[in-house]
């Protein structure tokens, strides 16, 4: 859409991004890995990229593009609701597999929550496939990660 910019966030730009999770009804874990600290680290760690999507200089949608060195992920989807089903979300599916296939990932994956039908459904359309054989099996020190 016109007036969109792409953009590569920062530390910095922690509480945007927060805000911008929080009024699309991301979960968020303030204390492990969403919080500020946790944010900052994954980005200097070289495996996570922000990107956001920029219109009139305000902060729409982001995305989180990460890897394992074998596998890419597309991480922590968040579109304004106000400018929902215009594309951006899409779009920012676009931006994220270019970044992960120039960063050798050729295999590209999202979890997905259940009850999260709209983000199925945009996954879906954006050509992934759902793997009813796999099961999402986690261990976690603390609650909070």
């Amino acid at each position: 859409m016109d007036g969109w910019r792409v953009v590569t966030l920062a530390a910095g730009d922690y509480d945007a991004v927060r805000a911008l999770w929080e009024a699309a009804g991301l979960p968020i874990r303030p204390t492990g890995r969403d919080s500020r600290e946790a944010f900052a680290e994954q980005i200097e760690g070289g495996t996570q990229t922000v990107i956001g999507l920029e219109q009139g200089g305000r902060l729409i949608g982001v995305v989180l593009a990460t890897h394992d060195g074998r596998k890419g992920w597309i991480n922590r989807l968040a579109v304004d609701p106000a400018v929902r089903r215009k594309g951006a979300g899409r779009r920012l599916i676009e931006e994220a597999e270019c970044l992960l296939k120039a960063q050798g990932m050729s295999v590209i994956a999202a979890l997905i929550e259940g009850s999260n039908g709209a983000s199925l459904a945009l996954f879906e359309q954006a050509g992934y496939e759902t793997h009813p054989d796999i099961h999402y099996v986690s261990k976690r020190d603390r609650g909070d990660v």
